[in-house]
């Protein structure tokens, strides 16, 4: 029987490799354009919260299913308190790029995608919110780390806000796979502008660190 821990744990099994790589050392030297210092590693992680903010909450304002709404908004909810802690600690930063991640996420409409896809941009994350804490940890600067763990929990009440909705909105074998991937698309699009990144820096991107 199809649930979504089984589906969850194929999308870990099947995106072993890249998931492992966006959890690598790497991850931040492609996110920063190779200048992994702690400004930049600040305005990285604006980006993506504030480019996390904005789908979800684009996704609560035309999501139908009730139950999916309300997960879109606290996450919403929660993504804009963490670009809005992030951006205290920078000079007047206005985030600009969006992430490949998001732009794949904001071409979903229909409620099954949307909400695979969003388990797989939350597998993502976390690799990369560790290496965020790592870089703060080796900066001797403790106060830093801790918020990022505490981001890092959050992603953990997502993913549990996500299995509900799993089980909530897949009703079919066909569904369950749509879920799955579109979970696997979502992670794809993170990894591809990783390899991306690094390969325009001539950095090979396949060893992990």
């Amino acid at each position: 029987m199809t649930d979504a821990e089984t589906v969850l744990d194929r999308v870990r099994e099947s995106n072993q490799t890249a998931l492992s790589r966006l959890g690598s050392s790497k991850s931040l030297y492609a996110s920063t354009d190779g200048d992994i210092d702690t400004e930049p590693v600040l305005e990285a992680t604006a980006d993506a919260e504030y480019a996390a903010w904005q789908t979800f909450d684009e996704w609560a304002g035309d999501e139908s299913n009730e139950q999916a709404r309300e997960a879109f908004e606290t996450t919403a909810d929660e993504e804009r308190s963490h670009y809005e802690t992030v951006s205290e600690r920078l000079d007047e930063y206005e985030p600009d790029d969006v992430p490949a991640l998001h732009e794949y996420l904001r071409g979903l409409e229909s409620t099954v995608p949307r909400v695979g896809a969003f388990a797989g941009r939350i597998l993502a994350s976390k690799r990369s919110k560790e290496q965020v804490v790592g870089f703060f940890v080796g900066n001797a600067d403790p106060q830093s780390a801790q918020l990022f763990r505490d981001f890092g929990d959050d992603l953990d009440d997502q993913l549990e806000r996500v299995s509900d909705l799993l089980e909530a909105v897949c009703d079919s074998d066909d569904e369950w796979e749509r879920a799955e991937e579109a979970a696997t698309e979502a992670i794809e699009a993170a990894y591809g502008e990783y390899v991306e990144s690094l390969e325009a820096m001539g950095a090979n991107p396949k060893p992990v660190c």
